[in-house]
C-alpha cells in the first residue's frame, strides 16, 4: 500500500506499471482485488496518463522525441540490469560460471523478467515451478526449523585452542537445542552442525568451515578462499573469529507427481492475442493459460503465459516447454 499506480491507490509509477503499459501484463487476466475496497481490476488508464506526462517532461528537458513505450522499456532495462547485478554479486563474484546453471525463477513478477535476466547473465535455461508466484509462502511451509547460536573467539587457530573451541561448541549446542524445543519442535528431530568462522590474520572476511582437525579445516578454508578471491595467503596464520552451532529440524516433504504426455491431446490454443512490446517493437502476441498446457507442450516466443499467481513472458528467441511435473 499504495503499490504501483495501476493498483488504484494513488501509488507512483513502478516496474509493474511499465509492464502494464507494454502489454506484458494483461489486466483482464489479473484478479479484481485493487482499489480502496479491493474489488477492482488493474487500471491501465492511469498508467498511460502518467507515462505520457513523464515522457513529455523527459522530452522537454532533453530535447528528445521519445515515446511512452520507449521510456517504459528503458525502466525495464534498468530493472533487469539491477536484478542481474544482484545475481552476479552472489555468484560470479564467488567464482561461479552462471552460464552453466539454471535460473530458478520465483515471485509473481519473476516470470515477467526471467528471460531478459537470463540473457543479461548469459544463461540459457530458466525453471519456473508451478507455485513460483507464491514460492516464498510455499517454502515457509516446507522450510526446516533452525536455531543458531554463535560465540566470538578472535584467536589464532592452534592445537592448544581446539579443546576450548570444543567446549564452546558444546555450550552453544545445548543452547541451540533449548531454543529448538522452545519453538515447540521435538528435539529428537534435530541434528547439529558445528562450524568455525575462519579468516587470515589481518583481514576481516571470515569463511565458514565445518569443525574438524586443523589440517582439514585449513584445507577447506584455503579452497574456499581461492574460489572466492582467486588467491591464498599461505604465509599468514588463520584466526578463529567465531564458533557457530546450528540445530536443524527435519524438513517437510512434498512429492511432485509426474504426468505422462498425452499423445492424443491437441496442442493448447491461445485464449486471445494481444499487443505487447518486445525488442523489435509491438508484436501481436498469443496468451496461453498455464493450466491448459499439457506435459511436453511447447510454446515459442513471443508469448505470454498467465496463471492464478503469476505471469510469464516468453521473449523472442525463447521457447517454453512444460515438464511432466508441471514446471516450465
Amino acid at each position: 500500500v499504495p503499490g504501483p499506480a495501476c493498483y488504484r491507490r494513488g501509488g507512483p509509477l513502478t516496474v509493474t506499471d511499465a509492464n502494464v503499459l507494454l502489454g506484458r501484463i494483461q489486466p483482464q487476466h489479473f484478479p479484481h482485488v485493487f482499489g480502496p475496497a479491493a474489488d477492482q481490476p488493474l487500471d491501465p488508464g492511469i498508467v498511460e496518463n502518467r507515462f505520457a506526462a513523464l515522457t513529455t517532461a523527459i522530452n522537454a528537458a532533453t530535447g528528445s522525441n521519445l515515446r511512452s513505450e520507449a521510456v517504459a522499456d528503458g525502466f525495464l532495462t534498468v530493472a533487469v540490469e539491477n536484478m542481474a547485478h544482484a545475481i552476479k554479486h552472489i555468484s560470479v563474484q564467488r567464482g561461479r560460471d552462471v552460464g552453466r546453471y539454471v535460473l530458478n525463477c520465483f515471485g509473481g513478477a519473476g516470470g515477467q523478467h526471467a528471460c531478459r535476466i537470463a540473457d543479461a547473465l548469459g544463461m540459457t535455461t530458466v525453471l519456473i515451478h508451478p507455485l513460483a508466484g507464491v514460492l516464498s509462502a510455499y517454502g515457509m511451509g516446507l522450510a526446516q526449523v533452525r536455531a543458531i547460536r554463535e560465540h566470538a573467539v578472535e584467536r589464532v587457530l592452534s592445537a592448544d585452542l581446539l579443546p576450548q573451541l570444543a567446549a564452546i561448541g558444546d555450550d552453544l549446542a545445548a543452547a541451540a537445542m533449548a531454543q529448538a524445543q522452545h519453538q515447540g519442535t521435538d528435539a529428537a528431530s534435530f541434528h547439529l552442525e558445528r562450524r568455525l568462522q575462519l579468516k587470515y590474520q589481518g583481514t576481516d572476511t571470515p569463511l565458514a568451515v565445518d569443525e574438524a582437525d586443523i589440517a582439514t579445516m585449513t584445507a577447506a578454508f584455503t579452497e574456499q578462499h581461492r574460489q572466492r578471491f582467486g588467491f591464498i595467503m599461505a604465509e599468514r596464520p588463520l584466526v578463529v573469529e567465531a564458533v557457530v552451532v546450528e540445530a536443524i529440524g527435519t524438513m517437510a516433504r512434498s512429492e511432485e507427481s509426474a504426468t505422462e504426455p498425452a499423445a492424443d491431446r491437441p496442442p493448447a490454443l491461445p485464449v486471445e492475442h494481444v499487443r505487447a512490446w518486445f525488442d523489435t517493437g509491438w508484436e501481436t502476441t498469443p496468451v496461453f493459460r498455464r493450466d491448459d498446457l499439457a506435459a511436453a507442450a511447447v510454446i515459442d516466443g513471443p508469448a505470454i503465459i498467465v496463471e492464478a499467481n503469476a505471469t510469464t513472458v516468453v521473449e523472442c528467441g525463447w521457447r517454453a516447454a512444460m515438464t511432466p511435473r508441471r514446471h516450465l
